[in-house]
């Protein structure tokens, strides 16, 4: 892949769990998202949602495995899954190829503990729990993609985890407000931790669009591609593991849905940070095709 990929403007997809239940899908306990992969009556759905996406004008597409993480099917007593889902999950995205062969792949690798929160395990626990699932996903991606990760230790176990597949990789780093990510830290640390030769780029995920603009200025300095993956949530609280109250309830339930982002609001802001420099477009939670579709109008 070209490691300059990203330097021309570029589209991502959007949100795939929200998505999948206003689509229909029955949530499945904390599986959310994975719930698709695991009733193989929702596999066409889940490719079909891949393909709504390409068709909206998504250059990349990322695979379903922000729920396939070893410690959500722990929770739902299903771990013995984790190869055949993240597998699936693998398959399925890659199928899009037959119908758009183009298509970019990126492998999801989300944070390997709770979601908006710094994994505060060993190091060797984390990097055990990334590689393990980038090697399932390896075979069919064409990148891999660290997904809302919450701190400097977890994306630098991150790259170092995935060295031996000898495949580039976009940083997806969080921010859930003001200026620091979860950890406490800033994220031009960053430009300590990649390694230029691999890195496609640096994309803050899972974030509000103002506060987006408001760390604009520390994402544009760090000397690669840049952009985002937008979300509609009211709020970015931890997910905290084993935390009962919130097993069982979709993100949207207490996180809670902004009902001002439409495609046409978000287009107004993804065009003012694609003039001001960013090249790489996309949203997460809460954003559909029709946000894509107007993200995609910008090229």
């Amino acid at each position: 892949m070209d490691i300059n990929f990203f330097k021309k403007i570029r589209i991502l997809d959007g949100g795939m769990g929200q998505e999948l239940l206003a689509r229909g899908m029955e949530p499945n306990g904390s599986l959310w998202s994975a719930s698709a992969l695991l009733n193989e009556n929702y596999h066409d759905l889940l490719l079909n949602t891949h393909l709504d996406y390409i068709k909206a004008g998504a250059e990349v597409i990322v695979t379903n495995t922000f729920a396939t993480r070893r410690v959500r099917l722990k929770e739902n007593k299903i771990d013995n899954k984790f190869e055949y889902l993240n597998k699936k999950a693998g398959e399925i995205a890659k199928k899009t190829k037959d119908y758009f062969p183009k298509t970019l792949v990126a492998g999801g690798l989300p944070p390997q503990n709770s979601t908006y929160k710094a994994d505060n395990r060993s190091e060797d626990e984390i990097k055990i729990d990334f590689f393990n699932q980038a090697k399932i996903l390896n075979p069919y991606v064409d990148f891999f993609y660290f997904d809302v990760l919450s701190s400097l230790k977890e994306i630098r176990i991150a790259i170092d985890s995935i060295q031996e597949f000898n495949k580039p990789y976009l940083i997806g780093a969080h921010i859930s407000d003001g200026t620091k990510m979860p950890s406490g830290e800033p994220i031009s640390e960053l430009k300590d931790i990649f390694k230029r030769e691999k890195t496609l780029g640096v994309i803050l995920s899972c974030i509000s669009p103002e506060n987006y603009d408001l760390n604009f200025d520390e994402i544009k300095n760090l000397g690669v591609p840049f952009g985002f993956k937008l979300n509609g949530y009211l709020k970015t609280a931890p997910l905290n593991i084993n935390n009962k109250k919130n097993d069982y309830i979709q993100p949207n339930k207490f996180l809670g849905k902004r009902d001002d982002l439409s495609p046409e609001k978000m287009f107004e802001f993804v065009k003012k940070f694609k003039n001001e420099g960013a090249t790489i477009l996309g949203g997460c939670c809460e954003t559909s095709p029709q946000h894509i579709k107007a993200f995609a109008s910008l090229k």
